[in-house]
């Protein structure tokens, strides 16, 4: 696990266990607010001894982003923190959530000891602004990733907790493309000092609204040829051949995985669009 310093009271740790998936840690003069657990417990409980070992401040706060396991894994090894989320994060985590834990632990044993805990105190379509001693945490519905992601504004340094809402390659299978172009329009012109991905690395001042404009092309490009694709006599075979480069992204970033994330948005997308109903003409 890696641990970067983005601001005097802000840490940043990326898994090198699984997909460069973030959390991060707000040290306030009444204790810490973690954002978000890495999968496995090993990473984990080096962020836990970091924070309440040597930094001696207890985690009273942790903030789920959403419900994928690769940021909630870890919340159970917090026992004595309130944990915060969006509303749909408590009906996702109790019921996708569980299931998906148990099919986990049956193939990875280093998973035993992991259990689902459910959010303590939610918000819906207001903002929510979690203040503990020195510090106010922002938090606001960010749908698209999923149905249930938030980002995460630490007022005082204008340090975003973006989730996966900013990621190496926008990622829709969970969630839904329309949502995700809206909440990405949002982020625009916010004067955000630095952006903390849900994976990947951190976004400095001078390239976010850069990000946001890529992310945002890379959506319209992905419709563009999903579109295309409705009038061929194959679609699957004429995507099969559209890579993410096609597109305006890299294939490198998250170890080349990016790319496999790229052909799942793009058959999500065309069941999406498939699903919509056509425009009746004729009334």
């Amino acid at each position: 696990m890696q641990r970067e310093r983005v601001a005097d009271d802000i840490y940043i740790f990326t898994s090198e266990m699984y997909a460069q998936v973030t959390a991060g840690v707000i040290i306030t003069s009444e204790g810490a607010i973690l954002i978000d657990t890495l999968v496995f417990p090993e990473e984990t409980r080096g962020i836990k001894n970091f924070v309440e070992g040597r930094l001696n401040c207890p985690v009273r706060y942790v903030i789920n982003t959403h419900y994928h396991a690769d940021h909630t894994y870890g919340t159970c090894f917090f026992p004595h923190a309130v944990v915060v989320a969006h509303y749909k994060c408590f009906d996702l985590l109790d019921t996708r959530g569980r299931e998906g834990l148990e099919q986990a632990k049956a193939g990875m044993p280093e998973l035993s000891q992991i259990q689902v805990v459910l959010p303590h105190l939610v918000f819906d379509r207001q903002p929510m602004t979690l203040r503990l001693g020195n510090k106010n945490v922002q938090m606001w519905h960010t749908p698209g990733h999923s149905p249930d992601c938030i980002v995460c504004l630490v007022k005082e340094d204008r340090v975003l907790f973006a989730s996966d809402t900013l990621m190496p390659v926008p990622y829709f299978v969970d969630g839904d493309y329309d949502d995700f172009v809206r909440s990405l329009q949002s982020l625009r012109n916010n004067n955000f000092e630095h952006v903390v991905q849900g994976h990947g690395e951190v976004i400095l001042r001078g390239e976010i609204e850069e990000k946001i404009e890529s992310d945002l092309h890379y959506l319209a490009a992905i419709r563009r040829h999903v579109e295309a694709a409705r009038n061929k006599s194959d679609p699957e075979k004429y995507l099969e051949h559209i890579d993410i480069e096609r597109c305006g992204k890299s294939r490198i970033p998250l170890n080349g995985s990016v790319q496999e994330l790229h052909r799942a948005n793009l058959r999500a997308l065309y069941r999406q669009l498939a699903t919509q109903k056509e425009p009746d003409f004729a009334s």
